[in-house]
């Protein structure tokens, strides 16, 4: 493989930063599809009652919550002295 070709295989940082962006948007427009798809219905979790509706919500949030520690941590890596410590 060429050097040339090599660097342009990894991510710069703006390019991680628009992939970020574009990453939460798209767990937004999920989320409200999924607000707005499903109905009132009810479903019992742990003898309690919960919205259906609230279940996709859960785990699309999970979801973004790891991309947004997953951007957190490479800021830290590519912020790092690189002297292992």
């Amino acid at each position: 493989m060429q050097p040339g070709k090599r660097e342009s295989l990894k991510s710069t940082g703006s390019d991680l930063d628009r992939k970020y962006w574009v990453a939460l948007a798209l767990y937004a427009v999920l989320g409200a599809l999924a607000w707005f798809t499903l109905g009132t219905g009810k479903v019992f979790v742990s003898g309690r009652p919960v919205e259906l509706r609230l279940l996709p919500l859960i785990i699309i949030g999970g979801l973004a919550l790891r991309t947004v520690l997953a951007r957190h941590a490479e800021k830290i890596r590519r912020d790092g002295n690189g002297d292992g410590s």
